[in-house]
């Protein structure tokens, strides 16, 4: 384990302050090797995972703010360095990455949502980065594979420019938190988890990798092989929520997450019209011979509402309903129908900001339909019942 010194007047500023991609203090993860206190000047000493870290000016104003306000501390000094190959891969150790799919463990709390869609332009990505962000104003710490490795956008519809880290075979995702002001966490874990942080949202996508102007002209066994890398490479860390945002239909992508998330749940978005609810069927259908479980359906784009209060159904409606009662009598269970989304211009427009409408306007129709989803969603969450908990009794 690498030393530290660390004088003990600053131990406890120091400990507050968490790595943004790590989301763990940066004293626990063996990032200050030294830090001394003398005659008003704090000086710390950091060890960054990688030279050129993205968050190097992050981390650095950080560490000065959380220094910067001790009572003692006059002045703050940061000395910036890199850890050695042996320093990360002793962070590998402590973070407890292997390259292995822990999603597909029987014993793992993260629930795993496949967002799937019968054809494009139904609006499957947005209700996958919405479901997402509302999650985490939830207080969850959710997940996100962009799995559509052809058609790409997640990264865009969250605002993200900055490139994952790579520390020797673990990839870091980029993180995005909650805003300040939007908390939608339940009364009851809001006033017994003053000690959690905001929500965040981590993300990892093919867009982060490849020029966005350059086609990703990729086969069948490739587009495995990257979603297999997403899953055992990219250390989310311990996460409440997984989604995956696939490509519409029911092809490559389709199949290989059945393989290696056999107990993901599936949720197909269709929009209502019958173009659309035929084939959301049968996207939905491929989760039995996948032997994973429909989770339920979103009918988006369900009716537009006009000023005035009254709702114009450009695209029809009943969409979702029908989908959920077929999938319901082809699969032997109840398949629900968990929301409808209106037609809101406003989810356009937080788009094209790159930004939630959960979080842009939480108040409007669609994103209050989408809050419902989410809630619905994280009702099913982490539970205990049935998983071992490795512990013994005394005699």
């Amino acid at each position: 384990m690498t030393e530290q010194s660390i004088d003990p007047r600053l131990r406890t500023a120091l400990d507050g302050v968490i790595d943004p991609e790590l989301r763990r203090p940066v004293t626990e993860l063996g990032m200050i090797p030294a830090a001394a206190l003398e005659n008003g000047t704090a000086r710390v000493t950091v060890l960054l995972t990688v030279s050129g870290c993205p968050l190097r000016s992050t981390i650095e104003a950080d560490l000065t703010t959380a220094l910067g306000e001790l009572p003692d501390v006059s002045d703050v000094v940061v000395d910036v360095g890199v850890m050695t190959p042996a320093q990360r891969q002793e962070l590998q150790e402590r973070l407890g990455h292997h390259r292995s799919n822990p999603f597909a463990d029987p014993h793992t709390l993260t629930r795993v949502h496949a967002i799937t869609s019968g054809k494009g332009g139904v609006g499957k990505s947005s209700v996958t980065v919405n479901l997402a962000a509302a999650l985490a104003a939830m207080g969850r710490t959710v997940g996100i594979v962009d799995a559509d490795i052809h058609g790409f956008s997640v990264p865009g519809l969250l605002g993200i420019t900055q490139s994952p880290t790579r520390v020797g075979d673990m990839i870091l995702p980029p993180v995005v938190e909650v805003p300040e002001g939007v908390d939608r966490r339940p009364a009851d874990s809001a006033a017994g988890a003053g000690h959690r942080s905001r929500g965040v949202v981590k993300v990892i996508s093919i867009g982060m990798f490849v020029d966005p102007s350059q086609p990703v002209a990729w086969r069948g066994p490739m587009l495995h092989r990257a979603v297999e890398q997403f899953l055992t490479d990219v250390h989310f860390g311990d996460l409440d929520h997984l989604l995956l945002d696939l490509p519409p239909g029911t092809g490559d992508i389709a199949i290989s997450v059945g393989q290696l998330l056999p107990r993901s749940g599936v949720v197909v978005v269709s929009t209502p019209q019958h173009a659309a609810v035929s084939v959301a069927q049968r996207s939905g259908t491929l989760a039995e011979q996948t032997e994973q479980r429909v989770t339920g359906v979103v009918e988006n784009m369900s009716a537009m509402v006009m000023p005035d209060g009254s709702r114009m159904e450009v695209f029809g409606s009943g969409g979702g309903e029908t989908i959920a009662r077929t999938l319901t009598e082809r699969l032997g269970y109840e398949v629900p129908l968990l929301g409808s989304v209106p037609l809101d211009v406003t989810v356009r427009e937080a788009s094209d900001r790159g930004v939630p409408a959960v979080w842009a306007d939480p108040d409007s129709p669609a994103a209050q339909a989408l809050w419902e989803v989410a809630r619905a969603l994280d009702a099913q969450g982490r539970g205990l019942a049935g998983k071992s908990l490795g512990i013994t009794p005394r005699e």
